[in-house]
């Protein structure tokens, strides 16, 4: 069911998440998806850790002329009432941190007490970077819940357990269509 349309004079920027390692930045492509990220206007939505996570914060909140925030979906300490973030969450480009009870998701990303459901239903709409089996389980979510996402990689193997259904773009012209396509304008939404 889709969600009430805002009130008068309430925009809702669409928000763009970007899902990849959190051990490698891919510090290129990650950068250059941060960026352009900023400069459309929309939020930008991870899970706040390192590697691609940080290193496309970081360059979106470089961006000084921007109207989006830097989002992310925190995972906390296991059973801790005072909800403490794990070690190296949330990295320091972070603007609005979203703190979970929700693990990490490790083993099983796709698991109902995986923060990976957050950060997958939060999105308009995803772009997946290198990772592992962490991001393959938000690709498979994004199938399970319709929200349209692609994979900027250069080939599938950067992703080995990326699902079939989705689409892999080398090229960033083509990735950036594709989120426009899905997330419009941000003066639009």
């Amino acid at each position: 069911m889709p969600s009430p349309p805002p009130a008068a004079g309430v925009v809702r920027l669409p928000i763009v998440g970007v899902m990849g390692s959190a051990v490698d930045a891919h510090a290129e492509r990650a950068r250059q998806v941060g960026r352009w990220i900023a400069a459309q206007g929309y939020h930008l939505l991870t899970g706040g850790g390192d590697g691609v996570m940080g290193a496309v914060t970081e360059a979106f909140v470089d961006v000084r002329e921007r109207a989006g925030a830097s989002l992310a979906v925190v995972p906390c300490l296991p059973g801790d009432a005072a909800a403490t973030p794990l070690p190296g969450y949330p990295n320091r480009w972070v603007e609005i941190p979203i703190f979970t009870h929700l693990d990490t998701g490790r083993p099983a990303g796709d698991a109902p007490s995986s923060r990976n459901h957050l950060n997958v239903l939060s999105s308009t709409v995803i772009i997946f970077l290198p990772g592992g089996s962490g991001t393959a389980s938000e690709a498979r979510l994004a199938l399970r819940y319709g929200r349209p996402g692609v994979a900027y990689l250069h080939t599938r193997e950067e992703l080995p357990e990326l699902p079939a259904g989705i689409p892999v773009e080398a090229e960033f012209e083509r990735v950036a269509g594709f989120v426009r396509q899905h997330a419009g304008s941000a003066s639009t939404a």
